[in-house]
């Protein structure tokens, strides 16, 4: 179960850098939006990230919260930012979800 949340945290992770991004491009009151949904995703990120640190070990569970939030935050910024897509970023990407999986394997 703690390696659900735990994913479930990674993805908020994704949504506070949305959040961001989005607010970076907005203006008025939509900006404040933004950065509001930015405040709640990164505590409901955070909450969830302690409560898998409770049984996970702190190495592994950080390392995968950060891989979850860097693959999909790339993701998302070629999606919905028109980043570039190169060969490199997607080797890399591939190579740290690789990582994850593998993090995920050797541990309890």
């Amino acid at each position: 179960m703690n390696w659900i949340i735990l994913i479930i945290a990674g993805l908020f992770e994704v949504g506070f850098t949305l959040c961001l991004g989005k607010a970076k491009h907005a203006t008025g009151n939509a900006m404040y939006l933004w950065y509001f949904g930015f405040l709640v995703t990164i505590t409901v990120s955070m909450l969830l990230l302690i409560k898998a640190t409770q049984s996970l070990p702190i190495g592994t569970a950080y390392a995968v919260w950060t891989g979850i939030g860097a693959v999909g935050t790339v993701l998302m910024g070629i999606l919905l930012f028109k980043e570039p897509v190169t060969f490199l970023r997607l080797l890399f990407i591939v190579t740290l979800v690789g990582s994850i999986v593998g993090l995920k394997a050797v541990s309890s």
